[in-house]
């Protein structure tokens, strides 16, 4: 038996709120007062020269501003500083955008807790737990893990830190939690190659294809874009759209929108978050599955950014097909191709997998039988055919793109990226051998 391994995990645990229509006010203050704080933050750094920005000199201005400005003390100011410079080290890192400007509707509301000290949690009940927020007192929260707190906790199992988080639900706290694990030992299952379409979700090059159950296109053929709500809850979200719509009418440009308004927008938001929550609900139980079952998880090197930009074009040069490519973008942006990959990353590895991306072009244009590109084979979305004399098999669509990509695995045609490009490197000892 080979020598026990540990390693050091760190992965974050979401939990909702129950906050008191006292707490659900001073919250909100809170996340409007850091995002005007964010706001004159990133104001600060854009005048003050690259030669004079450090983390002391802000430290200092905002130390003076909390004197002079009194809706500064309803929040921890430093933690605002602290989230502030962590988002351009995560840029100089690569590993976010630069750092913008924060809308008062566009934006999502959040305040961010820094210190794992200041929560104090504890259970108090089998489903409950409470948690400390400065500057708001003890709440309560659904309590849906088990955590490393009280005697529990230690240096390397313990909370970190946390981040308060308001959707169209209410408000959420997100842990940092920090934990030290056995290094799983290397997963002995199968490899597997995967496709991810709209029509079928998640295809599987072995048969075992992975599908919601909610068709992407309506009867008439048009997306559907709530395919995550049930009909009671189609019919309200068209009622609640239609009654927003009345209401906007009536406003005059530049003029405030009036308080029904924003209700009527806060009840839109609700629904779509309740859909947005079961659509996360099923990528991590098919990922979890996956990631358990196969020891190798093949998947496309997808460029969606590129995918999903409109066909409108110029004056010009007009775009052909708008409304279809417009129906196909709004189709792949809420199959979340991005999410589902990132959940397999760390999945995998938490379980002694593996996941390979491979590249994408012709995937789907491909017989995984025979091999060969011909025209014509890709009859419809669904379906393959192919049009070699020599061949003629037909399957799935999907099926065919996902026996394609463990392909290019198993020949050594693995995309790998290094330095924000994809590089093609094929690999020694692979097994030659066509996936069936």
């Amino acid at each position: 038996m080979g020598e026990l391994v540990w390693e050091k995990r760190q992965f974050g645990h979401r939990a909702r709120l129950a906050l008191t229509p006292a707490q659900v006010r001073l919250m909100d203050d809170q996340a409007h007062a850091a995002r005007a704080m964010w706001n004159q933050l990133h104001d600060l750094w854009q005048m003050t020269p690259k030669c004079q920005r450090a983390l002391t000199r802000m430290d200092q201005a905002l130390r003076q501003a909390r004197k002079e400005i009194d809706w500064y003390g309803v929040l921890p100011a430093q933690a605002v500083l602290k989230t502030y410079f962590q988002a351009w080290r995560n840029c100089w890192d690569g590993r976010a955008d630069e750092p913008n400007f924060k809308a008062r509707f566009r934006t999502a509301l959040s305040v961010d807790i820094p210190q794992g000290r200041d929560l104090q949690i504890k259970r108090v009940h089998r489903r409950w737990g409470m948690v400390n927020i400065p500057k708001v007192g003890r709440v309560r929260f659904r309590w849906t893990k088990d955590l490393p707190v009280g005697k529990l906790a230690n240096k390397e199992n313990r909370i970190t830190g946390a981040r308060l988080v308001k959707d169209g639900l209410g408000w959420h706290i997100a842990f940092r939690i920090q934990t030290l694990e056995l290094k799983p030992e290397p997963h002995q299952g199968p490899e597997v190659g995967i496709d991810a379409g709209v029509k079928l979700p998640l295809a599987l090059s072995d048969g075992n294809h992975q599908d919601h159950g909610r068709p992407a296109r309506l009867p008439d053929g048009t997306a559907d874009r709530d395919k995550w709500l049930n009909p009671q809850e189609k019919a309200k979200l068209l009622r609640l759209e239609q009654r927003a719509a009345h209401r906007k009418s009536f406003r005059k440009p530049k003029e405030r929108s009036s308080n029904r308004l924003h209700v009527t927008y806060d009840q839109i938001r609700q629904l779509r978050a309740r859909a947005t929550r079961r659509a996360i609900d099923w990528q991590h139980k098919t990922t979890t599955a996956i990631a358990k079952q196969y020891g190798t998880v093949v998947v496309e090197q997808l460029q969606i950014t590129n995918m999903v930009k409109s066909a409108k074009g110029t004056i010009e040069n007009p775009g052909k097909n708008v409304a279809q490519k417009s129906g196909l973008n709004r189709s792949i942006s809420q199959e979340a191709w991005g999410r589902t990959v990132t959940l397999l990353t760390y999945k995998t590895a938490r379980n002694g997998g593996t996941l390979v991306k491979v590249p994408a072009p012709n995937t789907s244009l491909r017989c995984s039988a025979c091999g060969f590109i011909t025209p014509g084979s890709r009859e419809d979305q669904a379906t393959f055919v192919c049009k070699n004399p020599a061949c003629g098999w037909s399957a799935n669509a999907d099926w065919n793109a996902a026996r394609n990509v463990l392909h290019l695995y198993r020949i050594g045609l693995v995309t790998i990226p290094a330095a924000g490009r994809a590089v093609v490197r094929r690999t020694r000892g692979v097994k030659p051998a066509a996936a069936r």
